[in-house]
């Protein structure tokens, strides 16, 4: 954070979506100029989730507690499609789906998977298989509405927050090895305590959940925890590398609508991110 910490006095001076349209393919003609970064139903509990999922066809990888005090709880998922739209080198971050369960709020939060889908797969985004999979969940919850968290299509493939702000591609190498021994090691470290999943993807080809440290894993407390289903983290690990995305780049593709001054509460939050998650690779 120390770059922006250096250009504060040009804040006000930066355009923030930093990007201008991208062109989009012939088989991307058909997608909206804007979406919605997640679609809002009524409240259920995780098992309640889990089980429209299940019917809707979904893998369910589990239910993860995001906040205790909020009784914020995140259901993971995946199914066939996502796990074959990111079976490609470096897009592995594709293949989840989120809900978040917001008690305190009473309601469900879906990541919609046309946004997020087009925002990690860049360039290589499928709009229709994309579109599929949202689809699936809209007849499983009905009555989802858009949230007001939204950007423009085109430009999810070039997004970053503003100007020197990383980009999808700017991930992070947080360990290197032979990749089945940077696994043993996520899954290891500290007896397992911090790893929360492991979702495999295709040959050599995993993502895995992890948790951050209580203290870190308090910043959508201070940004809005209606967007909190971005918790637990994952990390890719493939190719003899561990990645993460870059925290400033995955924070604020999550809060779309975040403004600079929210952005500098969590300040020191993406190098405790980087700090927690490197520590199983050391």
């Amino acid at each position: 954070m120390r770059k922006i910490l250096g250009t504060f006095a040009l804040i006000f001076a930066v355009s923030f979506s930093g990007c201008s349209s991208q062109a989009l393919s012939a088989g991307e003609s058909a997608a909206p100029k804007v979406v919605h970064a997640y679609l809002v139903g009524a409240f259920m509990t995780a098992e309640e989730v889990s089980a429209k999922l299940t019917e809707a066809g979904f893998e369910v990888i589990g239910t993860y507690e995001v906040n205790k005090k909020n009784k914020l709880q995140t259901v993971v998922y995946t199914n066939a499609a996502l796990k074959a739209m990111a079976n490609k080198p470096g897009r592995g971050f594709a293949a989840l789906g989120r809900v978040l369960i917001d008690n305190k709020n009473n309601k469900i939060s879906i990541s919609n998977p046309v946004y997020f889908g087009k925002a990690f797969m860049q360039d290589e985004a499928d709009y229709g298989e994309m579109k599929k999979v949202k689809d699936a969940l809209t007849t499983a919850f009905t009555g989802l509405t858009e949230a007001s968290d939204k950007w423009e299509y085109a430009e999810l493939s070039d997004y970053h927050f503003m100007v020197s702000m990383p980009y999808y591609q700017d991930s992070i190498v947080i360990g290197e090895g032979k990749t089945e021994a940077l696994l043993q090691k996520a899954e290891l470290y500290k007896k397992g305590k911090s790893h929360l999943f492991t979702l495999k993807i295709a040959d050599g080809k995993y993502l895995v959940g992890y948790d951050l440290g209580k203290r870190t894993a308090k910043f959508p407390e201070k940004i809005g925890i209606e967007n909190a289903g971005l918790l637990p983290y994952t990390i890719l690990i493939e190719n003899n590398e561990a990645r993460i995305l870059a925290p400033k780049f995955y924070l604020a593709v999550s809060y779309p609508q975040l403004t600079m001054g929210q952005f500098m509460k969590i300040a020191t939050v993406p190098g405790a991110i980087e700090k927690d998650l490197s520590k199983p690779f050391k």
